[in-house]
């Protein structure tokens, strides 16, 4: 019987050493899962695979991306912030997911502010704002004019309700004060049809070669482009921000873990994403695609998905948008 008193004592020390064992584990020890909340093939996929290989190295582990699309992007940011804040489990996102997406629905299942440790960003992508051959303007200010003596909204495309597109044309709408009026189409591909094909007159989306080619072929008139990063433009572009000073609305795109990651864990990431970020080949891949490589530090990205969330509650709810 008085060994038994000693039973209990053993069992927690020998947990307490198992536990001191698993804590003092070098980061990371097996494959680390990283999300995209879109399709294979995708923009956002291709740049999550871009930098799988040169991370995987850094890190010393497998990278294994994972598709878990759906959902405006809500599955794949559901699933990483309800993970273990371990490090294990990465999730790929950009404005939609990251910020957007759970304040349009009602079930989302996360806080963007509350749910996530931000990590790095990645890259940003400009907005650009074009409308059809036909449209009898120039620039962006006589554009603002020609909206204002319509004596109907102007009719503008989006890839869905909540999309980037979506919000940052009803952020210019009321930045500029014109009515414009919503056409939701699926995807953005069949928007830039929608926009040539003269069904709508204006398109704010993310740059991309093609949106590009259009341009410069005359099937597209380019007006504006939300960015104030003068790398990313081609010579002559007219920025929106010339025009409306306080307009800048580019697309994000960065990693976050789970709310609750240790800061070591979190920092090992930031500095091995921004090794990877900064290599040469990879940075051309990602200019190459209409993106500009840009990292930052956890608390310069908690600042923009703390300042886009404020923003676009204030556009969502002047705007009425809901849930479809």
């Amino acid at each position: 019987m008085p060994m038994l008193r000693f039973v209990p004592a053993l069992v927690a020390g020998v947990l307490a050493l198992a536990l001191a064992s698993a804590q003092a584990a070098p980061y990371p020890e097996r494959p680390i899962r990283l999300l995209v909340p879109y399709p294979p093939g995708g923009t956002t996929d291709v740049m999550a695979r871009a930098m799988q290989d040169p991370l995987s190295k850094i890190l010393g582990q497998p990278i294994v991306v994972e598709n878990r699309a759906g959902a405006a992007g809500t599955i794949a940011a559901r699933e990483v912030a309800k993970a273990a804040p371990d490090g294990y489990t990465l999730l790929f996102s950009n404005d939609g997911p990251g910020v957007i997406a759970p304040l349009i629905q009602k079930h989302a299942g996360y806080d963007a502010q509350k749910s996530f440790t931000p990590i790095t960003l990645v890259a940003t992508q400009p907005m650009i704002m074009v409308v059809n051959a036909a449209v009898p303007v120039t620039d962006l200010k006589s554009f603002v004019a020609y909206a204002k003596t319509q004596t109907k909204p102007l009719l503008y495309a989006h890839a869905g309700s909540g999309s980037s597109g979506h919000l940052t044309t009803e952020l210019f709408a009321q930045t500029a004060g014109i009515s414009l009026a919503a056409v939701p189409y699926k995807g953005s591909s069949v928007t830039t049809l929608g926009v040539m094909n003269g069904e709508v007159q204006v398109l704010i989306t993310t740059s991309t070669p093609t949106m590009l080619d259009y341009i410069r072929t005359g099937k597209l008139k380019l007006i504006g482009m939300s960015t104030l990063s003068p790398e990313a433009l081609p010579p002559g572009t007219p920025l929106i921000s010339d025009v409306y000073p306080d307009f800048k609305q580019d697309n994000w795109f960065g990693v976050l873990g789970p709310a609750g990651l240790p800061a070591e864990i979190r920092d090992k990431l930031n500095a091995a994403l921004r090794t990877v970020v900064a290599a040469p080949e990879l940075r051309r891949l990602f200019e190459a695609s209409g993106f500009i490589p840009m990292t930052s530090t956890p608390d310069e990205l908690a600042r923009i998905i703390d300042t886009n969330s404020d923003l676009w509650k204030r556009v969502i709810a002047e705007a009425k948008i809901t849930e479809d």
